[in-house]
């Protein structure tokens, strides 16, 4: 029977060819089960539209059919360079107990719970039903017939949670600072910040509900949800594989993004370097710190303005996402060039020239965020956005002067309005029987 590719790490894909569901899984044990999908995997690789199959030749992550699955363990954890899934549901959480040994407990089980869903088996062993009529199951069960469905599962850890109460304060990185705020924010403390964070995401929105649903299970009396976020329809590739997403307002999103196999462009931008992080904090060396925005968009209003404005706003072509006086996407931005009219063809206060790196001394981070619709305002119109996620080396350093240039000079912000913001320390992957409870606490 072929093998998994030992090296298939950090988030690359280990598709199954026919992989099983959760209720084939009932009641097996973690390493059985692991075991069984790893036997199963390796005779399927992503073909893309050029012919190009499997990884790349740096080992980034290949981009697989729906139902693939995504290592759990690795230098890096799965979820931040993973070609980007469909699907998402993002938490964050405020601890609710001043006991350190009830929190890295919780964060031991989180684990094991979480490895497990990742590769297709129900939260604990015994799961929906195996503990009998009697017994309160150990997962919800709505994902029992569903295969892993691409399911990542990242955890962060807020500002907050580096306090007094857990003894935690000397294991703080200098970069994890509350960010500031930005001209025009109208931030709803409600959908802000936390002490935890958990990102799922997946081919299947069922997929992801379950698995953030069954770790908040597991933290009842020792956290609780602050806040929430569904995502749909990604607005970044995240990979060389994928097209180009786009957003609400039509216009592709994210074409320059940094991608997968761009690893010294990683290494430069997006992962926490041993440098970065001396002394005690060391253990966040080759994490990354995660940026959410809850960006609301005003779609009626985007509706009934004009083509031209539209373009010019993005500084891009809408039909083909190219920079204005170009011809293809990915055609070199050219800053200089001009209309017939003499002016420049992309407005120096579009949104693709206030945020290119050319203009930010170099800046760039990892775009991974997602459409999301919640209903109405109850005025009659769409509560929908963009829940904007990225990771980089150092938010302070990259997020806050490209978001400090786009809040004082986009023309898009007639447009938006930002009404949520957290930052969260994503902390490396997980070796070989380790944890994230001994990660965090270092024992």
């Amino acid at each position: 029977m072929p093998q998994a590719d030992p090296a298939a790490t950090d988030g690359t894909l280990d598709v199954t060819t026919e992989p099983p569901s959760r209720r084939g899984l009932v009641g097996v044990s973690a390493g059985v089960a692991a075991g069984l999908l790893a036997g199963a995997a390796g005779t399927y690789a992503a073909t893309r539209a050029d012919g190009h199959t499997g990884a790349s030749a740096t080992g980034a992550p290949s981009l697989a059919d729906i139902s693939g699955q995504v290592p759990f363990r690795g230098a890096h954890q799965a979820g931040i360079i993973t070609p980007a899934q469909d699907r998402m549901h993002f938490v964050a959480l405020d601890v609710i107990t001043d006991d350190a040994d009830v929190l890295r407990d919780l964060l031991t089980a989180w684990t094991a719970a979480a490895e497990r869903m990742t590769y297709g088996a129900e939260a604990a062993p015994g799961g929906s039903v195996g503990g009998g009529p009697y017994k309160v199951p150990t997962d919800t069960g709505e994902a029992l017939d569903l295969p892993p469905s691409g399911l990542t599962v990242t955890i962060g850890y807020g500002p907050s949670l580096f306090d007094k109460r857990f003894g935690l304060a000397d294991r703080k990185p200098a970069a994890l600072q509350e960010l500031p705020g930005f001209v025009g924010d109208d931030l709803d403390p409600a959908k802000s910040g936390g002490d935890l964070c958990i990102q799922a995401c997946a081919n299947d929105p069922q997929v992801a509900v379950h698995a953030v649903r069954n770790l908040i299970r597991l933290g009842l009396g020792t956290v609780s949800v602050r806040w929430s976020q569904l995502g749909f329809g990604r607005t970044s590739s995240t990979s060389h594989t994928q097209k180009t997403p786009r957003n609400l307002f039509g216009f592709k999103d994210g074409t320059n993004n940094l991608m997968a196999e761009d690893g010294a462009a990683l290494d430069e931008h997006v992962w926490i370097g041993a440098a970065d992080v001396p002394g005690p904090a060391g253990w966040a060396a080759g994490g990354s710190y995660l940026v959410a925005r809850r960006i609301r968009m005003h779609i009626e209003v985007w509706d009934r303005t004009n083509l031209q404005e539209q373009e010019d706003i993005f500084g891009r072509g809408k039909l083909e996402g190219q920079p204005l006086g170009q011809k293809k996407e990915f055609d070199t931005i050219d800053f200089a060039a001009k209309r017939m009219d003499g002016q420049p063809a992309i407005p120096a206060v579009s949104h693709i020239a206030l945020a290119h790196s050319s203009n930010l001394d170099g800046v760039r981070i990892l775009r991974r965020g997602y459409n999301f619709t919640d209903g109405s305002d109850g005025q009659g119109h769409l509560d929908a956005g963009l829940f904007f996620i990225a990771f980089m080396r150092d938010a302070h350093k990259q997020f806050v002067p490209m978001q400090r240039a786009l809040a004082a000079k986009d023309v898009l912000n007639e447009y938006i309005e930002h009404t949520g913001s957290a930052l969260f320390l994503c902390p490396p992957g997980l070796a070989d029987n380790q944890d994230w409870g001994t990660q965090l606490f270092a024992s």
